[in-house]
């Protein structure tokens, strides 16, 4: 795999010819189809095949990934052309392997909301070994909050990854309810009825996991917490389900701040399954320009973690989204705005901006003037970004990456994580 920094004057064509790749493929790996021009400093990759098969007559998918002795996921991992077309053709190269294919495995998390369009889960998908559809709330009285989630499962399902049911105390209003997650903690016979009734949804919609994210708990709930995750893991382990909990980005046992006194990783680590560290949002909408996920801070976290959990049990949180700030920042009234990745390169190619890179916290990033005279800073991620934090996950033995989340096209991640490990898929 090669990274290809763009400089000036160069062109989709001019770099397909440079590493002896199809221009097209430079465009589906790198998510180029709606971008008017390549941007100065955008970080491309450039994937170099090692063995093609030419489709012959009446070769299928499953014939062909036989004779080579890997997958059908894995043909479409290094296909994703067959993920757009859902066929093959006679005639068409299909890649085997890549120059520097990796083989070491690696489960991948992910989340999605029941409003993603198919067509953006359907390229991240194939990529992806559990799926968490977020999410059901939850009443004062024990009765599930349901959301409209079964096309959402079987889409899971056929791209053979685990449909994973998620748990919040989000509440309508965007805001995480910690007096109804107390109810539940302290009381034995409504987290049962809670439990019941999630076990008899993971039953009938066919999940096989179920995910918490609780935030913002209250301090003098840490222990009953950690109760509740042990109680919810023990019932669904016995039906065979996963538990997985979502975890604030600590550093310290005794770390101040109502995000992190709640959680307490070593009870957390020893109740659940497995956990994922929310190793992201140090830029976040109300607070000042800088980068989501700083691999400076991001590696403080996991040091942490891995010195309270067992490692083989930790997703480390990768954010699938940046920032667009208003300049000049003033606090408590700029907001800035969500974007994706692609979104914030082609915000870069429509302004005539040039990305640059942040060494300190691997992250990319650009300044622009918007049509109507207002200044502009992006912080986003790119195949750069991603690839330093992937190397912590290798670093530490982790898990796994985890995805908040798959509602954004991410091309070049994808075609990274295929090129770079084996990941796990449901049989």
């Amino acid at each position: 795999m090669i990274v290809h920094i763009v400089k000036p004057n160069e062109t989709v064509g001019s770099i397909a010819r440079l590493y002896g790749v199809s221009p097209q493929r430079v465009i589906t790996d790198n998510g180029l189809n709606n971008q008017p021009y390549l941007v100065v400093g955008q970080a491309l990759i450039i994937l170099i095949p090692d063995t093609l098969h030419t489709v012959r007559q009446g070769e299928t998918p499953s014939s062909i990934a036989a004779l080579y002795g890997i997958t059908e996921m894995q043909l479409m991992q290094r296909n994703p052309s067959m993920i757009l077309n859902g066929i093959i053709y006679t005639g068409e190269q299909l890649v085997i392997s890549y120059r520097d294919q990796g083989t070491a495995p690696t489960n991948v998390y992910g989340f999605t909301y029941t409003d993603t369009t198919d067509s953006v889960l359907k390229k991240a998908l194939p990529y992806i070994s559990s799926c968490a559809v977020f999410g059901y709330g939850f009443t004062a009285e024990g009765e599930l909050i349901e959301v409209t989630d079964r096309r959402l499962v079987d889409l899971i399902y056929s791209n053979k990854a685990a449909p994973i049911m998620l748990i919040t105390s989000l509440t309508e209003s965007g805001n995480f309810d910690n007096t109804a997650s107390s109810l539940i903690f302290n009381n034995r016979s409504l987290q049962d009825k809670v439990i019941n009734n999630i076990l008899e949804n993971m039953r009938e919609k066919g999940y096989l996991g179920l995910d918490i994210d609780f935030e913002y708990i209250n301090a003098e709930d840490r222990d009953a917490f950690s109760g509740f995750v042990r109680n919810v893991t023990e019932q669904l382990n016995a039906e065979g389900f996963t538990v997985n909990v979502d975890l604030a980005p600590k550093v310290s046992r005794e770390q101040s701040g109502s995000l992190y006194e709640g959680h307490d990783y070593a009870a957390l680590g020893a109740a659940a399954n497995t956990v994922l560290i929310m190793t992201y949002e140090w830029g976040y909408t109300y607070g000042p320009p800088m980068a989501v996920a700083p691999i400076n801070e991001v590696r403080r976290v996991v040091q942490y973690a891995v010195s309270e959990i067992e490692s083989s049990k930790i997703y480390m949180g990768v954010p699938n989204y940046g920032y667009d700030w208003r300049l000049p920042y003033q606090r408590g009234v700029t907001r800035a705005v969500g974007i994706g990745n692609e979104t914030a390169v082609r915000i870069a190619a429509e302004n005539g901006a040039e990305i640059k890179f942040d060494e300190r916290t691997k992250t990319p990033y650009f300044e622009y003037d918007a049509r109507d005279g207002s200044e502009h800073v992006v912080w986003f991620e790119d195949v750069r970004s991603i690839s330093a934090k992937l190397e912590l996950v290798d670093e530490y033995n982790l898990r796994g990456p985890g995805y908040w989340n798959l509602i954004n096209p991410f091309s070049q991640n994808w075609a990274y994580l295929g090129n770079k490990y084996d990941i796990a898929k449901l049989e």
